[in-house]
């Protein structure tokens, strides 16, 4: 059975940290690249991270480059998204998602909350 299972999230002040992470089961993990969305209410869905199978490409969102870092232990089958200086903005669910050419999986998210 597929899952994408993210954890990691919670309340955290304004300038606090999280680490996110989102294991996954039953398939080739290491074949997938994997991005993180998030998306609060009102709003739409925002690609906040991303990084390949092999961990040696990464993206970010210019709302969050320089705050947050993306990376993949592939013996663990996980990924995860470090989060610092965490902003008010930053709160919404975050979720995971594998992908790779025609197939992609995703996780039912993790809510992150930043307020005092």
């Amino acid at each position: 059975q597929v899952q994408l299972v993210e954890s990691g999230g919670g309340l955290v002040q304004p300038g606090g940290s999280l680490r996110l992470s989102c294991a996954a089961s039953g398939f080739t993990f290491s074949n997938y690249g994997v991005s993180w969305y998030r998306q609060a209410p009102g709003k739409e869905r925002e690609l906040v991270a991303a990084i390949s199978s092999t961990g040696g490409s990464t993206n970010y969102a210019d709302s969050v480059r320089g705050r947050f870092a993306i990376s993949r232990d592939n013996a663990k089958n996980t990924v995860y998204l470090q989060m610092n200086s965490l902003k008010p903005e930053d709160t919404a669910v975050y979720s995971c998602e594998a992908y790779r050419r025609g197939s992609e999986y995703w996780g039912q998210g993790t809510q992150v909350t930043v307020s005092s």
